[in-house]
């Protein structure tokens, strides 16, 4: 996992370029990175576990009150404590274990970010969607509020596992899907040669 620990990062919107890689997505010199059929990326956070393991300390709290109190006077306050602790707990558990880590696929006709052990959630983005990629060398969960699947009307939608170095892509409808990712800029060749590619063919 490559993580920058500069939190003096641009804005979600600030994006770079592939570093030696002109706008196009050509490595400088005229010849082409050889492009694989099929790009895979991931990135992790392990500090998620951290997180992890106080959402199940709460759900075993409310499972030994639950299991090892009266309940003859008074029950209601215990209900409402069980209740709580174990709401909170699998709040947190599921929470964190979904973004622990994300796998990213690229392959001739689909972009797919998987979250988690169990691949939820999961997004589907089509590349006949995007109009380009972006390599963005700072992003932090404080510029999309926290960690996890986020939202901002004005932005797009991101997942965000840990700071350091994403992708950006620029869909048709306006709007920008972030994902934190290692080898980023792998990924922003990736797509803009699939992109390339396809142009011809829908123009023809």
């Amino acid at each position: 996992m490559r993580d920058h620990p500069q939190e003096g990062a641009a804005a979600p919107g600030e994006r770079g370029s592939t570093d030696g890689a002109p706008a196009d997505g050509r490595p400088a010199g005229g010849a082409r990175a050889e492009i694989p059929e099929v790009w895979h990326g991931r990135a992790s956070n392990r500090f998620q576990w951290l997180l992890a393991a106080v959402g199940a300390a709460c759900l075993a709290l409310g499972v030994e009150l639950a299991v090892n109190s009266t309940w003859t006077s008074a029950p209601a306050p215990l209900v409402m404590a069980v209740v709580g602790c174990v709401a909170a707990g699998l709040l947190v558990l599921f929470g964190t274990l979904a973004f622990v880590h994300v796998a990213v696929r690229v392959d001739a006709d689909t972009l797919e970010v998987r979250c988690g052990h169990m691949g939820l959630p999961r997004r589907r983005i089509p590349l006949d969607s995007v109009v380009d990629a972006d390599f963005a060398p700072r992003v932090t969960p404080r510029h999309w509020g926290g960690w996890g699947y986020r939202w901002r009307p004005d932005q797009g939608t991101a997942v965000i596992v840990r700071r350091g170095e994403a992708m950006v892509l620029r869909l048709g409808d306006g709007r920008t899907f972030t994902v934190t990712v290692d080898d980023a800029e792998g990924a922003v060749r990736c797509i803009r040669e699939r992109l390339r590619l396809r142009r011809p063919a829908s123009t023809a």
